[in-house]
């Protein structure tokens, strides 16, 4: 490769992970993300199976642990507060729903982007508007900053991923909605949560959720909902959060003060929980990472493996074909395709198994829950959990 400069689109997991590995393999990197800084806070991820060995790899484990969230497990409760079914953490050797290393987004971010520093150029508060490659590099145009060119160019940008959009066609084409929506914020601790994950279901596909956050005085709440497509401007946050209001309305539990707190909130986020399916994740000089090229959707708990894996693997196939996109993609490829596949299956039930709609669907969900540890729904959900250790991680000389 004559250019040895990489654009890597986003500042979240995915990219300053891929930039990591690529500096280790020698190539110069430059990161363009929308924001302004790093976006701090976030709900909780998880770090288990590969992923966990890729952290390990870059020496951070011990920095992610200590930054981890403590958590007991996941709790259900109906409309009194009564708990249901509890799931601890450590059922399923710590990699169940609730695993051993729960960190915040924003936290684990955080860690990998002081990882990168200074040995990565970050252009925050841009994004990229064109591409044009040529037989020898990309030209980028950006929002403020002046044209350049690059040898390759990735896109870790999330599931609405710009460069996906510029390099491969619509958002449409490639984005399969589940039929949920999220919305997450931060809130004060008013709740009683003794270190429990606790989560309400509602008739009418309704979740409402409050987990520990890392620090004193803050939980990390969630109010999902199964729904046809909605139409909201993303700019607008009061729109969104009055779509969030009239569904939670009539909502019992504790979700009326998670309203309120959800009013106030300065990180409100909502958005569709949907799945990314692409036959090849590169065109030319592009490719696509984690939720860009592939989203699992937060169903499957296994969004930051497959970032995480994602880029040692791309970086790693980069620096093995000295630069050469069209060896190094395809490698990608063959070594990511199974994991992916893998990891894209929902698990029992899919959305409605998360937000069932009525109240014997939440009655058998719980059934169902109270039987995750035992003979034979054990074996399946441990299978559903495995699969984000299902891949034999290369050893690449990085």
């Amino acid at each position: 490769m004559t250019n040895n400069e990489i654009l890597v689109s986003g500042a979240g997991i995915a990219g300053p992970a891929l930039a990591y590995w690529l500096r280790k393999g020698g190539f110069t990197v430059t990161v363009v993300e929308r924001a302004p800084q790093p976006r701090p806070g976030g709900q909780t991820v998880d770090l288990r199976g590969a992923g966990r060995t890729v952290v390990e790899r870059m020496g951070l484990m011990d920095r992610a642990r200590a930054e981890s969230v403590d958590q007991r497990g996941l709790a259900n409760v109906d409309a009194s507060g009564r708990v249901t079914v509890r799931v601890p953490a450590d059922a399923f050797g710590g990699e169940g729903i609730v695993s051993e290393i729960e960190i915040l987004r924003g936290d684990l971010a955080r860690l990998l982007y002081e990882a990168t520093v200074p040995g990565t150029e970050y252009l925050f508060d841009d994004t990229v508007t064109e591409l044009a490659q040529d037989a020898d590099g990309v030209t980028v145009s950006f929002e403020k900053a002046a044209p350049r060119r690059f040898g390759l160019v990735i896109g870790a940008d999330g599931p609405h991923s710009v460069v996906r959009a510029l390099a491969f066609g619509p958002e449409a084409r490639f984005v399969r909605p589940l039929g949920l929506y999220n919305a997450w914020f931060t809130a004060t601790d008013e709740l009683e949560l003794d270190g429990w994950y606790l989560m309400h279901n509602a008739p009418g596909g309704l979740v409402a959720s409050a987990r520990p956050g890392r620090l004193p005085g803050e939980i990390k709440a969630g109010l999902s909902f199964r729904s046809a497509p909605v139409a909201y401007d993303r700019r607008d946050v009061d729109a969104q959060r009055e779509i969030v209001a009239r569904r939670f309305a009539h909502v019992g539990w504790q979700t009326p003060r998670l309203l309120r707190a959800m009013r106030t909130a300065p990180d409100f986020f909502l958005d569709s929980m949907d799945q990314v399916h692409l036959d090849s994740w590169s065109r030319g000089r592009v490719a696509l990472l984690g939720d860009a090229g592939y989203c699992a959707s937060p169903l499957t708990g296994l969004g930051t493996s497959l970032a995480l894996v994602g880029a040692y693997v791309l970086a790693g196939e980069v620096a093995a074909a000295g630069g050469d996109h069209r060896v190094a993609f395809r490698r990608y490829d063959e070594v990511m395709r199974p994991y992916v596949d893998q990891a894209q299956q929902l698990p029992p039930g899919g959305a409605a198994g998360f937000a069932p709609s009525g109240r014997l669907g939440i009655r058998l969900r719980d059934l169902s829950m109270r039987q995750m540890t035992r003979w034979p729904m054990k074996s399946l959900f441990a299978a559903q959990f495995a699969k984000a250790g299902d891949i034999a991680l290369p050893s690449y000389a990085l």
